[in-house]
């Protein structure tokens, strides 16, 4: 774990085309294609307890300094908010929110990174996308949902802290270190959840500018998941750190893993409740299920993963 190792433009775009390279030839679905049956069947026989934990923090609804946009939920009927004391009524309500924000748990699609006009796969953005959604790469692709092995590294367990502080990089030898120390290896396939604490921080010290400052991965542990073939990555943090950890790219790791090597993203889930009955039990790995709302052409979607141990 490291505060400052930031890579320079050049560096970066020579790891990019190295996980460019590692990227499975011609995959429709990305990096989902290395799920097949037999690693489902393999993560349905995770399932012991029949125990279900979500993995999405509550929706956000109030103005912070991490959230300008929150999610707006209103009660709709009855329209004057109280019920009558006789007849058939409907309570009502509506949702909008900003699916990409800092805040609210949720999935990227291989289309969300435009990276020198491109989408994932060398698809030009300017045929994808316009102002009606995106007609490639949408989350479409996981209408049906992602299963698999579910895998939790906690990252600041495994330094004896509660929490990375903002600004905290999460190296390769650190996710090699925690696999160690739980007693876990991550295989092809793999959902891997890495913790960085984001979500027990912003709990017990109130929240803050992430834009700022915000512990992540960097750009280099994407060598980890390249190596071992995971399928989807996913943290209670934004994956990415601020400042960023690479010159000239804002968001080096969504970059790498969503351009380059087709992995989707989850942001900002949380894990206060999974990691500690992870910590009882001993076991680290669990069928873990992913169920993005049937938006067919949006670049995302909100997220409730679900582990179940």
């Amino acid at each position: 774990m490291r505060t400052s190792d930031e890579l320079s433009e050049a560096d970066f775009r020579s790891l990019y085309r190295h996980l460019r390279g590692t990227a499975p030839g011609g995959a429709r679905r990305g990096a989902l294609d290395t799920i097949g049956e037999e690693q489902v069947l393999a993560a349905i026989r995770e399932v012991r307890s029949g125990r279900t934990v979500s993995l999405a923090a509550p929706v956000n609804t109030r103005t912070a300094p991490d959230d300008a946009e929150p999610a707006e939920h209103r009660l709709t009927a009855p329209a004057d908010g109280e019920p009558g004391s006789t007849g058939l009524e409907f309570a009502r309500d509506r949702i909008a929110m900003n699916i990409h924000g800092d805040v609210n748990s949720h999935i990227d699609a291989l289309c969300h990174v435009i990276y020198d006009g491109t989408l994932h796969g060398g698809i030009p953005a300017a045929d994808a996308l316009s102002p009606d959604g995106a007609s490639a790469l949408s989350i479409d692709l996981v209408r049906d949902g992602i299963v698999g092995r579910g895998v939790l590294l906690d990252i600041p367990r495994l330094h004896g802290v509660p929490w990375l502080e903002p600004g905290s990089q999460v190296m390769a030898e650190d996710l090699a270190a925690a696999e160690a120390g739980q007693g876990v290896r991550v295989g092809r396939g793999d959902i891997l959840l890495v913790r960085v604490g984001h979500r027990r921080r912003r709990e017990e010290l109130g929240a803050w500018d992430t834009a700022d400052a915000r512990a992540g991965l960097h750009p280099t542990a994407m060598e980890f998941l390249a190596e071992r073939e995971v399928a989807v990555l996913g943290s209670d943090g934004n994956n990415d750190t601020a400042p960023s950890a690479a010159q000239g790219v804002a968001f080096p790791v969504h970059v790498l893993a969503i351009h380059a090597m087709g992995l989707h993203l989850l942001d900002y889930l949380r894990f206060e409740d999974l990691a500690p009955i992870c910590a009882r039990d001993g076991r680290w790995s669990f069928l873990c299920v992913i169920a993005p709302l049937r938006l067919p052409a949006a670049t995302g979607s909100p997220v409730n993963p679900l582990a179940i141990l």
